[in-house]
């Protein structure tokens, strides 16, 4: 059990020597591609806190990639999953029905934006939820074509990392990609490519580019859907102008295009409501849902208007462990905590918290070019300079190592690598955020001399 109520470090040095002893036989046995951002090896997990298996204990501002929005091995959320096990593990829902799938579909339908008749199918991982989307689009209305944003990350399975913008190391090696995908612009505000204007005098110039290619490189009778993530997670952390998503669906609606929101990383409380779509009143025709759906456990959803989701003819999707009832249950626990502990309440109070002294910060640092988020999903952008806004990846790691040594987990993200990425578990306490901050604000001022 871990005792602590904040972080603390035994060893000399991080990570401990029990951790670089696993790491060796890590690199031994562990193909190369899957990546890792530190040798740290956790054996025990309680809320904003991550145990290592030398002692050390470390706040945790990553929550498994944005997974553990309830927090870690959360006690509700545990006794739920004992119980299932000890009752049902896996008869698999393509050979026997079982209870919790049912339930926790009635309970996503419910409460997914979107004010229609909607169902949805569950998968096993953010990416499946973006394949099983495009292949319910594409049936649907007979179209091929799928848009997808700059700066987008929506997996690594073919189309998905097909989707994808970054190519190191997501694409690197692995063409051929599928084909009829097509990029569009992204509102990146702080590195518009179309305006010397900022927001709202731009005039959006990036949503009518949209118009503009549907006009001319592309016919709308051949594109089948446009998917985005209402806050772009991998890409840097980036959050549009409402008016550019809105705009984005209007688009979607007058060429019977099947808008696909990705909310694989944004959702479940995480930018101060339970969807960020509702931060951005659009009504999404599919929403794909994964990560903290289930505190962890494998489990991913796609909800959709009824007669979308119902084109696909029995049998066409899902799969062997698609809804398991154990992840189910985990799900069903993670929503009443949601709602119950008024998690999206704290995630506005944490994503203040941070923006603020960010901001503070950025004052004193030249090598802060930008900070900006919603809720409790915030980035902090790195640059070598603020005038020319050249990425500064390099400090990144520095100063994501420093934090480690001292026992604070953050992460990056970035199609430049250069942004610290803010995804702490939504019942951090305002002393373990504090402590967290202070680190950070030490780590940066200390690296940027």
């Amino acid at each position: 059990m871990i005792n602590e109520k904040s972080a603390k470090i035994i060893t000399e040095t991080i990570p401990g020597p029990k951790s670089l002893e696993l790491f060796e036989k890590k690199q031994k046995y562990v193909a190369r591609g899957i990546g890792v951002s530190s040798k740290l090896f956790v054996e025990e997990s309680k809320g904003a806190l991550l145990k290592d298996v030398d002692g050390n204990v470390f706040i945790d501002f990553a929550a498994g990639i944005g997974v553990q929005n309830v927090g870690h091995c959360d006690d509700e959320v545990v006794a739920a999953v004992k119980e299932q096990v000890e009752k049902l593990i896996h008869p698999s829902f393509n050979v026997c029905m079982y209870e919790p799938y049912v339930e926790l579909a009635e309970k996503l339908v419910e409460k997914t934006p979107g004010d229609y008749a909607k169902k949805l199918i569950f998968a096993n991982s953010g990416a499946e939820a973006v394949e099983n989307a495009v292949k319910i689009a594409r049936k649907y209305n007979g179209k091929p074509i799928v848009l997808s944003l700059e700066n987008a990350f929506h997996g690594r399975t073919y189309m998905a990392m097909t989707l994808t913008s970054k190519v190191k190391p997501y694409k690197d090696g692995f063409a051929p990609f599928n084909t009829d995908t097509f990029k569009i612009p992204s509102a990146n505000c702080y590195r518009c490519e179309f305006s010397d204007a900022k927001y709202p005098e731009c005039g959006l110039k990036c949503a009518k580019r949209v118009r503009t290619l549907l006009k001319g490189e592309l016919s709308p009778d051949t594109v089948s859907a446009m998917i985005v993530e209402p806050v772009q997670g991998e890409g840097g952390f980036i959050v549009p102008p409402k008016e550019y998503l809105q705009e984005l669906q209007k688009i979607c609606n007058e060429n019977n295009i099947v808008f696909i929101v990705d909310e694989i990383q944004a959702g479940f409380a995480r930018t101060g409501k339970l969807f960020a779509s509702e931060n951005f009143d659009i009504e999404p025709d599919i929403i794909t849902l994964s990560k903290s759906i289930a505190a962890g456990l494998p489990l991913s959803a796609v909800v959709g208007k009824e007669e979308i989701m119902e084109a696909p003819i029995p049998g066409s999707i899902g799969g062997t462990y698609s809804g398991n009832p154990v992840a189910c249950v985990a799900g069903l626990k993670v929503l009443e905590k949601i709602e119950r502990d008024n998690l999206c309440q704290r995630a506005n109070e944490i994503g203040e918290i941070i923006k603020g002294r960010m901001n503070e910060l950025m004052e004193k640092c030249a090598y802060i070019g930008d900070v900006r988020g919603i809720g409790a999903m915030v980035g902090v952008e790195f640059v070598k300079d603020k005038e020319s806004k050249e990425p500064y990846k390099e400090i990144v790691g520095k100063i994501c190592d420093y934090c480690l040594q001292k026992g604070v987990v953050f992460i990056s993200a970035g199609i430049f690598s250069n942004v610290v990425r803010f995804l702490p578990p939504l019942v951090m306490t305002d002393e373990q955020l504090e402590y967290g901050l202070s680190v950070l604000e030490e780590a940066i001022l200390s690296v940027a001399k």
